[in-house]
């Protein structure tokens, strides 16, 4: 039997985009590796993705379409499957139904990140909702905070050239985990090091990274843009700031020094909870250190202060003057040294598409609860799992079971939202369509072409659209565009055409050179090319205007702190990607049940043993989950990793019923590290989690786990202790 390789991409959502090597045989993925020649994934899977065959292959794929027999909420029992024919006419009909009683308003379309690409996720489905007029989704869910800062400060997400991080001297990771959420950048970090570079990580959490730091700092959550404040002023005490790169490439520089009057070190680390000293270091070190790189993760961004946070993060190499030096400067995402505009795409020349209300996909629970007006009646779902990832989940939960919510989910396997669906679509995996994508952490773009049989009736996204767009009898030529048209469309304006990524798979679409200083002369992509530390268009938004520190809501509240004593964040874990993997046997295996991380102080004043039952709760929700007794983290701080689903958790809940529905200061960003809880002790048996009344059995667990690519977690050479 032939068995041939084929290129492809790593669809997931993660900065790396790796490029992969799929062997096939007849039709049937049965073999997947790195690309060892891509420049920057260098071939290396991480642990999620090593197994990315068992989710391709898994018995547990949806096959056919479902539709709803029974109550919403109680599982698969309650649906049976059906033809495309009737599932389509009842996608048809639900919408029908919401345009004419409430105007095409009613529609909302939920999408994020469940694909990074662009064709499968970005294109024929926006594009049907906005011929129809149907409300436009604000995707605020992970990066809008950043994304506002950013378009504030530079103009635009960019920063430095990631594969010239190389040449840093000084290396910050701030609230950055590479080693779970970035793993190829760990080389060139690692290759730094060799150089000589100094490596610090600042995070509440010694996490993986940080454990591996040269130096480990551990600020409050929510305190970074103090952190960064009191660094400047230190860098400003000690006469390092740059003066003449500042007043050629900047605008604001005389008002942040005014308000760095303000913010000597004392203050900055009694707002962090940090020694004085240790910021002391700190200042000192990117004082003296040429060149210094930031590399600012995403989970720093889910508090209220989240966008004066990156403002002022990203403000520390303008002050410094690092982006001078290739390998300086800071970087948050590559997106904007990508030139894939999906705007155009979405709404081509020639097709109507009215400009509808937009609503912020993070306040969900509240849209379908009474904050939309007209309310929302059609939900269609793609590429997304609020019921597990959205805040406030017992009130979303309550939204999604409402009688006249007419719920559609294009999905691969039957998941927490599906539970609540009155049509569920099979959806294609990546092997089985095309798809283009770019990173959002290095400067590449990959064609994935489709190489395997997809099972069942299982269709790619944007066929499915194409379906519902016959059915509700619109007959506009762009609805009927085939996915190498939309690829071809996405690649307009790009240096690489589609011939060319059929060729050799990927290509490099920005014009940033490996080993280059891009924005050392300037040429930020604002207006007049100069960074702005002073935005006026933030006070018309009701921002300061310049870069300055926004406390937390919950962590600051003392009168909460009294009830609910506990901070608690959720971030990534390394065998998760959000919530693809949560129902797959090896990966649930080895990110082990859902478990809260206390310091030994908070355990031991509650009594509390390591793997004791516990729920934890606030005034929105509570979830149960076991103890873990962990002096990674800091007292009065508890976390827990992000991407469970509900029905395959104790108690049906997951650490969303008590994040809240709240935005962040730009972006309408949510604020999921924002919150506080308390833990109290519950019975063992709570803990168990009983099966999904599904009609098909649980897969069996596949053979054992493989190597953890990045070895055991020793302890940072430098820990700095909580003040």
């Amino acid at each position: 039997m032939a068995r041939t390789t084929h290129p492809g991409a790593c669809p997931l959502d993660c900065p790396d985009t790796c490029v992969w090597q799929l062997t096939v045989e007849d039709g049937r993925a049965v073999a997947l590796r790195g690309d060892r020649d891509h420049p920057f994934t260098r071939g290396a899977l991480c642990g999620k993705v090593n197994r990315y065959l068992d989710a391709v292959n898994g018995p547990d794929r949806l096959t056919t379409p479902y539709v709803r027999t029974g109550p919403k909420g109680v599982g698969r029992v309650a649906y049976r499957p059906a033809s495309w024919d009737e599932g389509v006419e009842r996608v048809a009909a639900g919408l029908r139904a919401s345009i004419d009683r409430h105007g095409p308003e009613a529609i909302l379309p939920y999408y994020f990140a469940g694909t990074m690409g662009h064709v499968q996720g970005w294109t024929m489905g926006p594009r049907l909702f906005a011929h129809l007029g149907a409300s436009r989704l604000d995707t605020t869910i992970c990066t809008a905070a950043s994304r506002a800062a950013l378009g504030s400060i530079y103009g635009g997400s960019v920063g430095f050239e990631p594969e010239s991080i190389v040449d840093a001297r000084l290396i910050v990771l701030w609230g950055a985990n590479p080693l779970a959420t970035n793993l190829h950048l760990w080389p060139f970090v690692q290759q730094a090091r060799e150089r000589g570079a100094h490596l610090v990580t600042i995070d509440p959490l010694r996490t993986d990274s940080a454990a591996r730091s040269d130096e480990h700092v551990a600020p409050l959550p929510g305190t970074d843009a103090a952190l960064a404040l009191g660094l400047m002023r230190h860098v400003l005490d000690a006469g390092a700031a740059d003066e003449e790169w500042l007043a050629a490439h900047t605008v604001g520089w005389p008002e942040l020094a005014a308000r760095l009057g303000e913010w000597p070190v004392e203050r900055a680390a009694a707002e962090c909870g940090l020694p004085v000293e240790a910021v002391r270091r700190l200042g000192e070190r990117i004082a003296t250190t040429r060149p210094t790189a930031v590399r600012v993760g995403l989970g720093l961004q889910r508090h209220h202060g989240a966008g004066q946070a990156i403002r002022a993060i990203c403000a520390l190499p303008l002050v410094t003057g690092d982006f001078r030096y290739p390998g300086g400067g800071a970087l948050v995402s590559t997106s904007g040294h990508h030139p894939i505009d999906e705007g155009p795409v979405i709404r081509p020349p020639g097709m109507p598409a009215p400009r509808a209300r937009l609503v912020n996909m993070s306040r969900l629970a509240a849209v379908l609860t009474g904050e939309a007006d007209p309310p929302v009646t059609s939900l269609v779902v793609f590429n997304a799992n609020p019921a597990a990832t959205a805040p406030d989940q017992t009130r979303l939960l309550t939204g999604l079971r409402r009688a006249d919510l007419c719920t559609v989910v294009l999905e691969q396997r039957w998941t927490d939202t599906c539970d609540y669906a009155d049509v569920v679509l099979p959806a294609t995996m990546q092997p089985e369509h095309l798809d283009l994508h770019s990173s959002y952490g290095h400067h590449y773009t990959t064609l994935n072409l489709p190489v395997t049989r997809a099972p069942g009736e299982a269709l790619p996204n944007t066929e499915i659209f194409r379906r519902i767009a016959a059915a509700l009898g619109i007959d506009h030529p762009r609805l009927r565009d085939s996915d190498e048209d939309l690829a071809r469309q996405l690649l307009r304006g790009t240096p690489v055409s589609f011939e060319e990524l059929c060729e050799r798979t990927y290509g490099r679409t920005s014009g940033v050179a490996v080993g280059s200083a891009p924005y050392a002369e300037g040429g930020f992509p604002t207006p007049d090319g100069r960074a702005r530390l002073h935005d006026p268009a933030l006070a018309r938004r009701g921002v300061d205007p310049v870069v300055g520190y926004t406390p937390p809501v919950e962590a600051a509240d003392p009168a909460l702190a009294r009830r609910f004593p506990l901070v608690l964040v959720a971030p990534a874990g390394r065998y998760l990607m959000n919530s693809t993997f949560a129902s797959l046997p090896w990966h649930a295996r080895r990110t082990g049940p859902p478990r809260v991380h206390l310091h030994p102080d908070d355990a031991a004043a509650r009594g509390l043993a390591d793997g004791d039952a516990v729920r934890v709760h606030n005034d929105r929700g509570a979830f149960l989950a076991a103890v873990a007794v962990d002096d990674a983290t800091r007292p009065g701080l508890a976390f827990t990793y992000k991407a469970y689903w509900a029905r395959l958790s104790p108690g049906r809940a997951t650490v969303n019923a008590v994040t809240a529905v709240r935005d962040a200061d730009l972006g309408g960003a949510p604020t999921f590290h924002d919150c506080r809880v308390e833990v109290e002790p519950v019975l063992a048996a709570l803990l168990t989690v009983e099966p999904p009344q599904d009609d098909e059995a649980v897969p069996p667990p596949p053979r054992e786990a493989t190597d953890d690519p990045a070895g055991p977690v020793p302890r940072p050479t430098e820990a700095v202790p909580a003040g």
